[in-house]
C-alpha cells in the first residue's frame, strides 16, 4: 500500500497539533493528531446533508443558503446540485489553509465548487454570520466539527447551544431549512433543537454510501 504524503500543515487556534492534509494515490485525508476529521472518500452523509437541506428550496430564484464549514466542499457542491442557478450560497470557513487547499490540492475533488458564481467564501466563524443577519437565509447548513461533540469546546460550543440554534432560527427566514451534521447521534441535540423552536427530523445515514461508520443528519424547520 501506498504511504501517506504529507501536502501541507497549518496551525488552528485553540488546537494543541497542527491541521494536516495528507494524500494516497487518489484519496485525501485531513487530520489533527491522530485523529481523522475527513477523508475524500467518505463524504455520503455530508451530500446527503446539503440535499436535505436545499431541495425544498431548489425551485427559489433569490435563494440565500448558508454553508458553515468547507471541509473538502463537497457539501458546497452538493448544495450547488440542489440549487437554482440563480440562488446565492455563503460558505464560511474559520481555517483559511483550508480556503486555499481547497482552492488547489482539493479543488478538482468535488468540481471546483468554489468556482460556481453562485458561490462566496467568508473566512471566519458562521455563528457570526447567523448572530449579524436576521431573516437572511433560506437555509443554514452547519457541518463544523464532528457535530454537537462542540458543546465540549469553547470554540463551537456556542454553535449547538440554546442561544447558537436560537441565533440560527433568527437567520432563517420563515419556514427556512436548519440542516446539522453529526458523527454520532445525540438525542439531547434533538430536544435542543425542539426546545429553541425548529420542528426537528432526525436522519440516520452513513459515511459511506450504504457502509461505514453511522452519521447524523438533524432536519430543522423554522416553524
Amino acid at each position: 500500500m501506498r504511504p501517506w504524503k504529507l501536502l501541507d500543515s497549518t496551525t488552528v487556534a485553540g488546537e494543541a497539533h497542527d491541521m494536516k492534509l495528507y494524500q494516497r494515490g487518489d484519496e485525501y485525508s485531513i487530520k489533527t493528531g491522530y485523529s481523522e476529521l475527513m477523508n475524500s472518500r467518505m463524504h455520503s452523509s455530508e451530500d446527503i446533508l446539503a440535499e436535505l437541506g436545499c431541495k425544498p428550496i431548489r425551485h427559489k430564484t433569490d435563494a440565500h443558503i448558508l454553508i458553515g464549514g468547507l471541509g473538502m466542499g463537497f457539501t458546497l457542491a452538493e448544495a450547488l446540485k440542489h440549487s437554482h442557478k440563480q440562488a446565492k450560497i455563503t460558505v464560511a470557513e474559520l481555517v483559511p489553509a483550508v480556503i486555499q487547499w481547497n482552492q488547489s490540492h482539493l479543488a478538482a475533488l468535488a468540481g471546483n465548487p468554489l468556482q460556481d458564481n453562485r458561490v462566496s467564501v467568508f473566512q471566519g466563524d458562521v455563528g457570526l454570520l447567523m448572530r449579524d443577519n436576521n431573516n437572511e437565509y433560506d437555509a443554514i447548513l452547519l457541518d463544523v466539527d464532528n457535530g454537537p461533540e462542540g458543546l465540549t469546546r469553547q470554540e463551537n460550543g456556542t454553535l449547538y447551544s440554546l442561544n447558537g440554534l436560537k441565533a440560527a432560527k433568527k437567520a432563517l427566514k420563515p419556514k427556512g431549512i436548519f440542516a446539522v451534521w453529526s458523527a454520532f447521534p445525540e438525542p439531547r441535540f434533538t430536544k435542543r433543537m425542539k426546545q429553541a423552536g425548529f420542528q426537528t427530523t432526525e436522519v440516520p445515514c452513513r459515511a459511506h454510501s450504504k457502509k461505514g461508520s453511522k452519521h447524523m443528519v438533524w432536519l430543522g424547520v423554522n416553524a
